[in-house]
């Protein structure tokens, strides 16, 4: 009953955290006020959560790590790969390194594997975090697109090199030669697992479907179980299960194309998973505060590990780290974007130097967050010898201390560096949509007309198919007249779309209030009144 307990405390807390975002009056992100609120059930209440590492990572990263692989925008991911591949890769890899080595000189107490692991815990970044913060000042979409991309493969990148580190903690001893293998045996085999699972998953799944019928509730646990099933089997043939999670969410976006579910489905499914991500993410900052008072509490038994006895040297501490993240990642995101704009600049040309705005967002943008807490919460308690892992609980603290700072800077300098500010401009796409949207049409014509010969076959009344026929063929007609017009015409046409769309959603809102009206005094039974009001609510996603 305890666990049980604790588990609605938590979800009330994040269903809590999410109208008091709304509610103040400045723009604080939403993981801070999580943050808080764990706090305050941690002092307030009795209850402990006692973090098991190894269960703590299965539950929360593989479908976290799922969904941002199954739903990141792959073409925007692609465009600008380099540059992606560049940050998350050898950023960490320059972070694992360089912070590994600043936090062992500055605390010779932690042993130089341990700083190691640490380094690769708060080398990944949260792009949640961000969104978040920059809720009311908007993140240019390919801004945005570069850091999800850069979270995707840094999440699986910093936690293979914490494996590594905490292996070399383990066992004393560490072999580049024997780190690199490890390391692409992991990475290989993970994203092989993942992308082998999902595949035989979905195309057995839709063979079923197409034989024997789809089954709305079965199909969207299937997809919660991915990611969980790709994750245990990476692990038990010692891969990565973080990087089988990310394979499997990319390899579904590609396997939902070629193999459709049904519509209801669909929507069912995402709402699901729309859910799956707002309760695990905000469980881990409503965690990661219910855990500050106990870390707070035995701030002496920390700072003693340090060989210092003031607390303050703590403080001093994470703040030297901040530092030291901050300048790797401005210098490396500098001389990214340089290389990036020095190789499409046109023969001839020398490219400039980018802005230092968009090189200063970028690094605010870091922010650690949910895989920085469960990668530090995974440090294992003991050694192989039964003592206790040197270093465990101050690099706890230094993890948080990194989350906490890394919120609220960027929660003050992020919204004043992206207020204006404008990334290099992307091709239009309005082509790409009109061809689409055209060749939809055309197949939609063909197909009413096709079953409207089939349903009016032999009938009398075969004039009543041909005009209902005819009625919905005017409707795509003119939306292809629209799209393959002059560019004058369409952009006429689709000015007069956006004009019906805005009363066609003003006539379906007063549908929706009437018919709850009716139900309200008892004038419409309730299964009735709810079938009326899903088609509507289906009505007004299709205009939105």
């Amino acid at each position: 009953m305890e666990t049980v307990s604790i588990v609605l405390i938590l979800l009330l807390a994040v269903v809590v955290s999410g109208a008091v975002s709304r509610m103040l009056p400045v723009a604080i992100p939403t993981p801070l006020v999580q943050i808080a609120l764990g706090f305050v059930v941690g002092l307030v209440t009795h209850l402990r959560v006692v973090l098991d590492p190894e269960l703590f990572m299965l539950l929360f990263l593989p479908p976290l790590l799922f969904l941002d692989g199954w739903r990141i925008p792959k073409d925007a991911l692609f465009k600008d790969l380099s540059t992606v591949v560049e940050l998350a890769l050898g950023l960490v890899l320059l972070t694992v390194v360089g912070m590994g080595f600043l936090i062992h000189w500055m605390i010779p107490a932690m042993p130089l594997a341990v700083a190691f692991a640490l380094a690769a815990v708060i080398s990944p970044t949260d792009p949640i975090a961000v969104s978040a913060i920059a809720a009311r000042v908007p993140i240019p979409k390919r801004m945005m697109h570069i850091l999800e991309g850069e979270s995707l493969l840094n999440d699986a990148s910093g936690l293979v090199c914490l494996r590594v580190a905490i292996a070399a903690a383990l066992t004393g001893s560490f072999s580049a030669t024997g780190a690199a293998l490890n390391f692409f045996w992991m990475a290989g085999a993970g994203i092989l697992v993942g992308v082998a699972l999902t595949l035989l998953v979905t195309r057995t799944k839709a063979w079923v479907s197409r034989r024997f019928g789809e089954e709305t509730g079965s199909q969207i646990l299937i997809s919660v179980l991915i990611p969980f099933g790709a994750y245990l089997i990476a692990e038990h043939v010692h891969a990565s299960g973080i990087l089988a999670a990310v394979a499997a969410g990319v390899t579904m976006s590609y396997a939902e194309i070629s193999r459709q579910a049904l519509a209801v489905t669909r929507m069912r499914r995402n709402s699901v998973w729309d859910t799956i991500q707002f309760a695990a993410n905000g469980m881990i900052f409503v965690l990661l505060g219910e855990q500050l008072p106990e870390i707070l509490s035995g701030l002496d038994q920390t700072v003693a590990l340090t060989g210092h006895s003031g607390p303050w040297w703590l403080a001093l501490y994470v703040a030297a780290i901040m530092a030291g993240l901050a300048a790797l990642r401005f210098g490396w995101v500098w001389v990214s974007f340089r290389i990036t704009l020095l190789r499409r600049a046109p023969e001839g040309q020398t490219g400039s130097s980018p802005p230092w705005r968009l090189v200063a967002a970028m690094s605010f943008a870091g922010v650690r967050g949910a895989i920085t807490l469960a990668g530090v919460l995974t440090l294992p308690m003991v050694m192989g010898d039964g003592t206790p892992f040197p270093g465990r609980e101050l690099a706890i603290f230094l993890a948080t201390g990194v989350i906490l700072s890394s919120l609220v800077l960027a929660s003050i300098g992020l919204p004043l560096l992206l207020r204006g500010l404008t990334m290099p401009p992307e091709p239009s796409q309005q082509a790409a949509e009109d061809m689409a949207r055209v060749a939809a049409a055309e197949a939609a014509i063909k197909a009413i007309e096709r079953v409207q010969h089939a349903l009016a076959e032999g009938r009398n009344d075969a004039d009543v198919y041909a005009a209902a026929g005819a009625r919905i063929m005017d409707g795509y007609r003119e939306r292809i007249e629209s799209r393959s017009a002059g560019s004058d015409a369409s952009h006429a046409a689709r000015a007069n779309e956006r004009i019906e769309r805005e009363l066609r959603l003003a006539a379906v809102r007063a549908e929706r209030a009437e018919i709850m009206s009716i139900a309200r005094e008892r004038g419409l039974g309730s299964e009735l009144a709810a079938k009326l009001v899903r088609e509507l609510d289906l009505l007004e996603v299709r205009y939105k």
